[in-house]
């Protein structure tokens, strides 16, 4: 058996066996660019699978060393990456700039990061894999922008002719003038090996006079060159390029066909989504951040469970029976926290903390938990089992701590408290969880009205207003 098929074996092992399936159809069948930065959630879609599922499967062929995973920083304006990291550790501080867009950002993994997958090099050898061997739209579309860029093949075509006044390949070393016919319009001439641009801004009087413009392509990233005003017209364009790699310069036309062309998005794997990821902690467990590493998340939904009297409870039954109780709470609740596309990130005495991409997911997660209680006790006979339930949204920083990621700020110490105004089986939320329109649904669909109250929540100065799931 070789290594590949021993790796597949075990991926159908250890993932759902049909997603197993379809990464092995994928990667023994599928073509060179499909395998280049593959967009799981598309790849969810396409393939009629669930999305978690896919996601769980294709981090456990990374692990096995099927797949290279990748974090991208993402141009917002433009979907272009801005820089790929083969692990999150790597994530600058400092702005990532788009050449292309002229613009600054500092990558927010809410929806600035994607995670993508390429087949392993030593598993299957891709065109993609030798970036400057690629033709040049391929380069564009495979390297240098993102997965969620949506291209439809026809319209890329079509559009391509109306967006591109000319295009070449040039190599290492080499020169080469470019003679073209400018339109009143806007000009970028840009190079995505480098992200080097350059604007024109095409004014005034048509001119006869051919115009002179001179580009050099250096190894080290160039900054934008500034906007230049020209006349409709000929203009002379000379390249020179001393990158030290071959380099794609465009001439693109700044005119809506272009917005159009990068503007169709679809659906991606965020790394905040994958930070929230049972799958991710638990396979990639010291693999996400550094030590001193602060990631910025602006929303992030906590839920915050303890179980009430749990002292008194292990007087009532005794050691024995109440631990057996206790993990039986505890595996009901981490299962529907997974299921609900959350995650655990620690559990503190009968306490549990966890995280969830979207407020909607942690309160179907509360409400399954105080129906799962109310089935072990009716099980059991008893009403042993009454767990309190806080959740909150608001922004906050991954960081690792105990060799664990965790997250740290204001927003967590909320959720915790409010866990805590809990007495009995209700569930209490603040006012972006309530406020969320789907939350709203899933709450009229239960039948279920909220009652709004003032707290006082230890270490918080201000009372807050939070509301309560009877």
């Amino acid at each position: 058996m070789s290594d590949t098929q021993a790796q597949f074996s075990v991926l159908q092992q250890t993932a759902d066996p049909a997603v197993a399936a379809a990464i092995r159809e994928l990667v023994e069948t599928g073509e060179d660019h499909a395998l280049n930065r593959i967009n799981v959630l598309d790849f969810s879609t396409r393939s009629g699978l669930d999305e978690e599922r896919v996601i769980s499967g294709f981090l456990h062929a990374s692990r096995l060393g099927l797949f290279d995973l990748t974090w991208n920083v993402l141009c917002p304006g433009c979907g272009g990456v801005l820089d790929a990291h083969s692990t999150l550790k790597s994530l600058r501080h400092d702005d990532y700039h788009c050449g292309l867009c002229a613009c600054g950002y500092e990558a927010s993994v809410d929806e600035q990061v994607e995670v993508a997958f390429t087949v392993n090099p030593r598993v299957r050898r891709i065109a993609a894999h030798d970036p400057h061997t690629l033709p040049l739209w391929e380069y564009y579309k495979q390297v240098f922008w993102s997965s969620g860029v949506d291209f439809n093949e026809e319209s890329f075509a079509a559009l391509s002719s109306e967006v591109v006044l000319d295009a070449l390949e040039l190599p290492a070393g080499e020169k080469a003038v470019l003679s073209l016919q400018l339109p009143p319009q806007f000009i970028i001439v840009f190079e995505p090996v480098t992200h080097a641009a350059q604007f024109i801004d095409v004014q005034g009087e048509p001119t006869r006079e051919r115009q002179q413009l001179s580009l050099v392509y250096n190894k080290m990233p160039t900054p934008t060159g500034g906007t230049i005003t020209m006349r409709p017209g000929p203009l002379r364009l000379a390249l020179n390029n001393q990158a030290g790699v071959r380099v794609l310069p465009s001439v693109f036309i700044a005119a809506d066909a272009l917005h159009h062309l990068i503007g169709r998005r679809k659906p991606f794997l965020t790394a905040k989504r994958m930070l929230t990821n049972q799958t991710f902690r638990d396979v990639f467990k010291a693999d996400n951040l550094n030590i001193d590493q602060r990631v910025k998340i602006t929303s992030l939904t906590f839920l915050f469970t303890d179980l009430k009297g749990s002292t008194a409870l292990y007087e009532r039954v005794g050691d024995l029976a109440a631990f057996d109780l206790v993990r039986a709470h505890f595996r009901a609740l981490l299962e529907i926290i997974s299921s609900e596309k959350g995650a655990v990130v620690k559990t503190i005495g009968d306490a549990v903390m966890a995280t969830f991409i979207r407020p909607e997911h942690a309160i179907v997660a509360g409400l399954r938990m105080r129906a799962a209680m109310d089935a072990l006790n009716a099980a059991r006979g008893t009403q042993d089992l009454v767990v309190k339930i806080g959740i909150h949204e608001g922004p906050c920083l991954a960081v690792m701590l105990n060799d664990r990621q965790d997250y740290f700020g204001q927003t967590v110490n909320i959720a915790a408290r409010v866990q805590s105004l809990s007495t009995s089986q209700e569930i209490h939320i603040t006012g972006p969880i309530n406020d969320a329109p789907a939350v709203a649904a899933i709450l009229r669909r239960e039948e279920i009205t909220p009652i709004q109250k003032q707290a006082a929540l230890r270490g918080i100065a201000d009372k807050i207003v939070v509301y309560e799931i009877p």
